[in-house]
């Protein structure tokens, strides 16, 4: 039987070949931007968007987030049976919707998934961490005060009678002029440092903008390549984004990272509540206020505390496996249909962990990011709906392991089964809009390419605007999974839920957005309620749906901003895709690890 997909496309061919003959076809004129479609296509593929985007509904989303987020997938940690569930009811999804195989396989042939090993480390800390000086010592409280996990992929890990030393924010930033160890011997010394990035002054880091000199997995690898034995990050839900109850159940179980290779690793990595850091820079005579006024100067040096600590690790190592899942749509331009846009969400979280009040032990991840998952299927059921495939191709990334640091996604980008440098542009969901609709959307990194012009012309449309990220302190940016294919050159949008929304006063979504985050934010309460309003969701997946289809119908691929930190690798990405060798960078390359999900 012939299929409706081979009817429409048949039907479509006809009506081309009738144009050109016709001489209908509008003479093509030079693109507006990166992202501007080619002029033909205004008429054709654009023209269907309206109706093929009506694909998208309240019930395509909900059934896959009820699915995914049910107690029976138990929470989809890395490398669970829950894990390999989700990975399994996606490819069903993908083959129910009419896509191929998308992971690139050893045969050459294409399959539905990308695998790739982890490491998985549970580590035990002891009840107590002991802090000496001055003749006096301080006891922490493991939990409460304090976090201690494994640096080194190994059973055990002991620090002895290791000497604390203050290191400010300790960041080394040339392109900042800023350097907060100034060459002093931190060799087997336990750092304390502060979270964030300098924030106090717009000239210094991009003001309250966090850069990923902020994020807390830049803090472990500075310390690492300074020799230390362990870094204590000293938190406040100010400087982390987040409240301390999301470290608690972020490093509660078990942990996952890809196989260490020869990259330099603290024995220890550790936070420290704000009031366990007080009293121990206590210890030293000193308060925690006057070492964060010393932090925020240029010249600032190490300050050794004059504090010894002791600590022993255990952990249990074992080898998982868990996979990326790819579909493709193939695209309609034989010129073209060798480049894809790219799509990704992430389908983990994290698993079982400690219960909560109620005594729930799922931590079903509705929202963070079931929900993203629907959104990437929904919009894969809207492309289905038009009469034809776009230019390009289209691949849609299911990706593990965001939760424990980006794992799937840095995978994914080291690994691609296209060259990035063939990768037109990008879209992330992670998390999504689940209180109505909005008269703003949020994107997180707008003026970062060119892809920020073209989501306020499709905003517009929408009668929408857009905001910048609203949270800028926060890091959105490095803490999800474009940062990933960023680091190897490819533009994405990232759309984060809007804050005005319809029929409510200003400042009700912020106030919806931060109590969620307080409430619910990798708790076991994440799951899917009642109250849930799907109509944010639905308008965030035809904003995503529109711009995608430009990406694919564009005659150039989209473009880092002139001057930005990715634009060298989208540089080099271009000319290995073409067999050139890759140039000098322009400007400063970001730092080499993954961002964590945090």
């Amino acid at each position: 039987m012939t299929s409706p997909r081979n009817i429409r496309l048949a039907l479509a061919a006809a009506l081309l070949v009738a144009f050109a003959a016709a001489g209908c076809r509008p003479e093509a004129t030079a693109p507006e931007a990166a992202a501007t479609p080619a002029a033909g296509a205004e008429s054709e593929l654009l023209a269907a968007a309206p109706q093929a985007e009506q694909a998208i509904t309240a019930e395509a989303l909900r059934e896959p987030i009820a699915v995914l987020a049910s107690d029976e997938y138990e929470g989809r940690g890395p490398g669970s049976p829950g894990d390999a569930k989700t990975r399994q009811y996606l490819i069903a999804q993908m083959q129910a919707i009419g896509l191929q195989p998308g992971a690139g396989q050893g045969s050459g042939e294409r399959g539905w998934e990308q695998p790739f090993a982890m490491v998985g480390i549970e580590g035990e800390a002891p009840p107590t961490w002991r802090f000496a000086g001055g003749g006096r010592t301080v006891s922490l409280k493991r939990r409460d005060d304090f976090v201690a996990f494994p640096g080194k992929q190994q059973p055990t890990a002991s620090v002895r009678d290791a000497e604390v030393v203050f290191v400010g924010y300790g960041i080394q930033a040339p392109e900042h002029q800023w350097d907060d160890f100034k060459a002093a011997d931190l060799r087997g010394k336990m750092l304390l440092m502060l979270n964030n990035d300098p924030d106090w002054d717009p000239q210094l880091f991009a003001g309250n903008r966090r850069l990923y000199y902020g994020r807390w997995s830049y803090k472990y690898e500075s310390a690492a390549r300074q020799g230390a034995a362990g870094a204590i990050i000293i938190h406040t839900t100010p400087s982390a984004g987040y409240p301390y109850q999301v470290v608690q159940t972020s490093w509660g179980g078990e942990q996952f990272e890809l196989p260490a290779t020869a990259e330099p690793r603290v024995d220890v990595r550790a936070w420290v509540t704000e009031d366990g850091a007080k009293q121990l820079v206590g210890l030293a005579g000193k308060t925690l206020e006057e070492l964060v006024e010393a932090a925020k100067k240029r010249e600032f040096q190490p300050m050794p505390l004059g504090v010894t600590t002791s600590i022993d690790l255990k952990a249990t190592i074992r080898q998982v496996q868990t996979a990326n899942v790819l579909g493709r749509l193939e695209g309609g331009d034989p010129e073209l249909a060798d480049e894809v846009v790219l799509f990704t969400a992430h389908h983990d979280h994290l698993g079982i962990g400690d219960p909560n009040a109620e005594g729930d032990t799922i931590y079903n991840g509705a929202l963070d990011n079931a929900s993203g998952c629907a959104q990437v299927l929904a919009v894969a059921k809207a492309f289905e709906a038009l009469p034809q495939p776009p230019r390009r191709s289209l691949l849609f990334a299911f990706v593990a392991a965001e939760e424990q640091g980006l794992l799937g996604s840095k995978y994914l980008a080291e690994n691609p089964p296209v060259p990035p440098g063939k990768i037109a542009g990008m879209l992330n969901f992670d998390g999504g809009n689940i209180w109505g609709k909005t008269t703003d959307v949020t994107f997180v990194g707008m003026e970062k390419s060119s892809l920020g012009p073209l989501v306020e012309r499709l905003a517009q449309e929408q009668g929408r605007t857009v905001e910048p990220d609203q949270f800028p302190d926060r890091g959105f940016f490095y803490r999800s999974d474009q940062f990933s294919l960023a680091k190897v050159g490819v533009p994405a949008i990232y759309l984060d839920t809007g804050t005005k929304f319809v029929g409510q006063p200003e400042g009700w979504g912020k106030e919806q957005i931060e109590a969620w985050e307080r409430d619910h934010y990798h708790q076991a309460s994440d799951e899917l309620v009642p109250e849930w309003n799907f109509d944010g969701l639905i308008q965030d997946a035809q904003l995503g749906f529109r711009a995608a289809l430009h990406m694919a119908e564009a005659d150039e691929m989209a473009t880092w901003a002139p001057g930005d930190e990715f634009e060298a690798a989208r540089r080099d990405a271009i000319r290995a895709a073409e067999g050139a060798a890759p140039t000098a960078p322009a400007a400063p390359s970001p730092p080499a690890a993954p961002s964590p999900a945090q």
